[in-house]
Formats: structure tokens, C-alpha cells, sequence
């Protein structure tokens, strides 16, 4: 799920957002770290997870979560998931819910959202102070947005007959912005990863500094949702199971295939919102938004060849 902020700042000494200071050293030492480079989530951002993030457009923070709140919060979405399959949910605020089996052909809800108002384990796990530097990369006024856009989303990408979320193809979250017809603004995708994930296992592709391109490459560099193939310039993003990766939403990014099958094939992350500006809530009698609808049409398209 991306998160909404005002335009980067444009003060003089180059900083990620909102008075982080960066300075010479702090780029040059950036420059030089790999770009497989894990940070540590401390009490605040420095300048050079600011400098890395203003240059490549991510950042990758090693062991945010324990396993035993990883294990809670997977309980919560096996509880969520009995509740919406026998509510025969199929959408949440006017969100569609992708549902597809899993690998013993039940149920299985690939896409979840606004989970947070369903689950208050999970509420207060991701209002926990520990998330509070990432709260101040996207601004002092930001919010979680619970009951906002898609809310707290959690995705699990399998590799199964009957899956319907087993890869996403190249896009951009500024195509959000442009269905609404506005500037895309600077956003940022903050995922909590459940899985050990590594470049053999599929996941998380995407084109370092392409948050910087302009509105033509961002509409047109590739075809939206249908093109999958591997780009040259792209890199695997590798987790560990509570890893928290930031990642500019401007960014091209895809999720690649499982070459496994079965629960072996299985990949979960959770998206929290970070909204700044109106509030923008959603409510069970909501609309479907205009971009969920391009993305049916999309996904139809492809499943046509």
C-alpha cells in the first residue's frame, strides 16, 4: 500500500523528506554501500539512509519484527480469513478481496485490506513507537491510515492451480495519482515481510533511482500489470523473515513468480499506510476506486492472453 506525502524537499542541502540533514560525507559513504545493504531501524533516520534513500529509492531494515509477533499476526489473519470466507465477503469498503485457493484447494484470501480494523493485535503492532522514524520519513503530521485507501494491506503470493495472486507485473503507484487526474506526488511503500526470501525464490523486483524518471517513462516505460519480464537494471529485493523494507512508490517495481510450488512457494508481506493531508475514509457502502477497476480490466485482459 503506498503512502501519500507532500514533494520532496528542495532545501539546500539535499535531504530525504521533512529536515532529515544529509551531508557530503553522508552521500559519498551511501554511494559506496552495495545496494544488497541492510540498515538498522533506529530512533531516527541518519543522513545516510537518507542519502541511500534519495538515491536508489529504497531501503532495507533488518529484523524490525520478532517471530513471536510475526506468529500473532499471521494467527490474527487466519482468524480474519475464517470470518470474511464465512461472511462471503467480497469486498471490504468497496475494495475487491482477491480470493483463490491454496494448496489443498480451500479458500484462500490473497489480498487483504483495511486488516487493522479487524484485528486490534494488529492495530496496536503496527502503532508501535519502534515504527516511529518511518512515521517521520513521510512527515511530523502523518497518520496511519486504518480505515484510508486500502488500509493495512497484506498480500500472500502462491504458486498454485487456483491462485489468483501468484506474481504482479511492472507498474508504479503514481498510476494511482494519474487516474485521478493529478500530479504524482512522492510516496512511500512500507512493508513488513514475513518470509526468508531470496532472488532464487521469486519477490520483490525493482529499477533502482526510477522514482526520479519523469511522467512519460512513468506512464509508458512498460505496460502496466502485463509485462513481467525481467529488466536488465532491475535487482531482487531479499528478506528475512520481520525485515521492513521502504521503498519510493515512483519506483518501477513487480513481484516475481514463485519457481516452487505448493506452501513452499509462498510469500507475505504487510503494507502499512502512512497518509498525510484530508482524511480519505472509506466506509462499507464505499465506491470502488477507478484504479481497483483499471486493474480488474487489466488482470481480465491477461488472463486472455
Amino acid at each position: 500500500m503506498p503512502t501519500t506525502t507532500a514533494p520532496l524537499s528542495s532545501a539546500e542541502e539535499p535531504a530525504l523528506v521533512h529536515h532529515v540533514p544529509v551531508r557530503a560525507a553522508d552521500r559519498a559513504e551511501a554511494a559506496a554501500l552495495p545496494l544488497s545493504h541492510r540498515f538498522t531501524l533506529g530512533q531516527q533516520i541518519s543522513g545516510v539512509q537518507a542519502a541511500f534513500f534519495a538515491q536508489h529509492g529504497f531501503l532495507v531494515f533488518g529484523g524490525v519484527a520478532q517471530r513471536a509477533e510475526l506468529d500473532l499476526i499471521l494467527s490474527e489473519l487466519e482468524a480474519v480469513q475464517a470470518r470474511w470466507i464465512a461472511e462471503d465477503r467480497k469486498k471490504i469498503n468497496g475494495i475487491p478481496l482477491f480470493v483463490g485457493k491454496d494448496p489443498d484447494g480451500r479458500p484462500f484470501v490473497q489480498r487483504f485490506t483495511f486488516t487493522s480494523m479487524f484485528s486490534e493485535p494488529l492495530r496496536r503492532f503496527v502503532l508501535d513507537p519502534r515504527f516511529e522514524p518511518v512515521r517521520q520519513m513521510v512527515g511530523p503530521e502523518a497518520r496511519v491510515g486504518h480505515d484510508e485507501h486500502d488500509g493495512v494491506v497484506i498480500n500472500r503470493y502462491i504458486n498454485v492451480p487456483g491462485s489468483v495472486y501468484p506474481r504482479l507485473g511492472w507498474h508504479t503507484d503514481g498510476l494511482r495519482d494519474v487516474a485521478y487526474l493529478r500530479k504524482p506526488q512522492a510516496m512511500f511503500n512500507v512493508g513488513l515481510h514475513f518470509d526468508e526470501i531470496s532472488a532464487a525464490d521469486g519477490g520483490l523486483r525493482l529499477i533502482p533511482g526510477s522514482h526520479t524518471q519523469g511522467l512519460w517513462d512513468m506512464a509508458f516505460r512498460k505496460l502496466y500489470f502485463l509485462d513481467h519480464r525481467p529488466d536488465p537494471a532491475e535487482i531482487a529485493v531479499e528478506t528475512q523473515p520481520g525485515d521492513l523494507t521502504v521503498h519510493d512508490g515512483r519506483l518501477w517495481h513487480r513481484v516475481a513468480q514463485s519457481p516452487h510450488s505448493g506452501w513452499r512457494s509462498l510469500r507475505r508481506s504487510m503494507y502499512v499506510p502512512y497518509q498525510t493531508g484530508p482524511l480519505a475514509t472509506k466506509a462499507e457502502d464505499s465506491p470502488t476506486p477507478i484504479y481497483h477497476t483499471i486493474g480488474r480490466a487489466l488482470r481480465w485482459f491477461k488472463k486472455r492472453g
